[in-house]
């Protein structure tokens, strides 16, 4: 890891889906350059392994709950304040892939995927908000799908985009209190549920789509997400960062 000093000194983060992949990244990133974080996610016993993994002590702090729940952003928005009585970066996280093709999207299934991509964003930030001291960040998790058309991705790539610009809204609602919001686009990125979900025929596709020829890392996408989320990126709000190895905008060579 490059060394950026103690950009996070006396900050605090909450990062929402903490317990694993690129929320778990960033929670350790932030950590490192001094932060104290607050990891969210719905499974407490996955949430324990991280906080052992973090290795922080009192400097984190874990709450189970669902993202999607009001009562449950209600409940980690007063946990944050009884400890911390602050908030200096939101990273709005949580998330799923959902992909299947737009005539077998049930309205079940509709409402499950909004619920924990969009809805979960649009509520942490707005339970946040109170918390938030002037010029602040936040940083949204949106991905490389709402830069383009993908069969089977209708959904998925509707709430990615819904999160985008969400981004781009709320940084001018939230400029005069000076608080930036910028969102990051990861492309296909080794994760826990990336390896869970992709199959290797996928996993080897995925990974010659990129002019890097391999997928990206979860601490690769946390150190953009810190980057933007510190005093090095003041001059950076309403943009959307894509992490994808150039696949979204370039093509390799063997492919041409």
């Amino acid at each position: 890891m490059p060394d950026n000093g103690s950009r996070f000194d006396c900050k605090i983060a909450l990062i929402t889906g903490g317990s694993s992949g690129m929320g778990l990244a960033t929670a350790r990133r932030l950590l490192d350059e001094g932060a104290q974080v607050v990891i969210t996610g719905r499974d407490r016993a996955r949430l324990d392994a991280a906080v052992k993994e973090l290795d922080g002590g009192d400097r984190v702090l874990a709450v189970a709950g669902d993202a999607a729940k009001i009562e449950d952003l209600d409940a980690l928005v007063a946990a944050v304040e009884q400890r911390f009585g602050r908030l200096d970066v939101v990273f709005a996280n949580a998330g799923i892939g959902a992909f299947q093709a737009f005539t077998d999207v049930t309205e079940t299934e509709y409402h499950r995927v909004l619920d924990i991509n969009f809805k979960s964003v649009f509520f942490t930030i707005q339970k946040a908000l109170p918390l938030l001291t002037d010029n602040s960040a936040i940083v949204i998790n949106a991905s490389f799908a709402l830069h383009r058309g993908s069969p089977g991705a209708a959904l998925y790539s509707a709430t990615k985009a819904a999160v985008h610009n969400l981004a781009r809204t709320l940084a001018a609602e939230l400029a005069p209190r000076g608080i930036r919001v910028n969102s990051v686009s990861p492309g296909y990125t080794s994760t826990p549920a990336f390896h869970a979900e992709a199959s290797p025929e996928i996993q080897a596709a995925a990974a010659a789509s990129t002019l890097a020829a391999r997928v990206g890392s979860a601490e690769e996408v946390a150190g953009a997400v810190a980057f933007l989320a510190s005093a090095e990126a003041a001059y950076i709000n309403a943009q959307d960062l894509l992490i994808d190895g150039g696949m979204t905008t370039a093509t390799p060579t063997h492919q041409v």
